[in-house]
């Protein structure tokens, strides 16, 4: 089977990652994983971001099929169902307007920058070393440590799900997938 430009994009996903440890500006480019599989969703009302250009869900199958750390295991029916998959969508959703939230309040001067990464929403971990101040307002800066560790705690219920499941497990609950899959049913009605 040939290779496409696309079939590459899990590295992608592995330099986000990457480029956020080190500087969390970087971890403005995750917008592009948000919005660009709206806009393919709405524009074509197909699915074609998850099953094409998911660099995230590649970096899973590379992980769980071609170096083996997947169990292979089917995933409990129970996380297939619209209830859990609607319903992690609604947590995910109130986590990321909490964190836009936060970014409001750096911005109009009510609360400081907090250097901390929040991963699994529970866990707060110094992040000092990735950020040393610019230009910008520090408002610019919260929203990168909040969208990063919303970016970091997906991939990391990726990895686990990856790893106990198939490897591709994360799609099937993924809120991104859940949102364009909730735009391809609108616009083909």
């Amino acid at each position: 089977m040939k290779k496409h430009w696309y079939d590459y994009l899990w590295a992608a996903s592995l330099t986000y990652l990457i480029l956020g440890f080190f500087n969390i500006l970087f971890a403005w480019l995750g917008l592009l994983c948000f919005f660009i599989p709206l806009i393919i969703s709405i524009v074509s009302g197909s699915k074609g971001y998850c099953n094409r250009y998911c660099g995230r869900g590649q970096l899973f199958g590379l992980l769980g099929g071609r170096f083996g750390l997947s169990r292979k295991k089917d995933i409990p029916k129970w996380m297939k169902t619209k209830w859990f998959r609607y319903g992690f969508l609604a947590f995910f959703l109130l986590m990321f307007f909490q964190m836009l939230w936060n970014t409001w309040l750096v911005f109009a001067g009510t609360r400081t920058l907090k250097q901390a990464v929040t991963l699994l929403w529970t866990f707060r971990l110094p992040w000092h070393w990735a950020y040393h101040g610019t230009l910008l307002h520090p408002g610019v800066a919260q929203f990168a440590f909040g969208f990063y560790s919303v970016m970091l705690t997906s991939t990391v219920l990726g990895l686990l799900t990856m790893l106990l499941f198939k490897p591709r497990s994360w799609c099937v609950y993924c809120p991104m997938g859940t949102m364009t899959q909730l735009i391809c049913k609108a616009k083909n009605k």
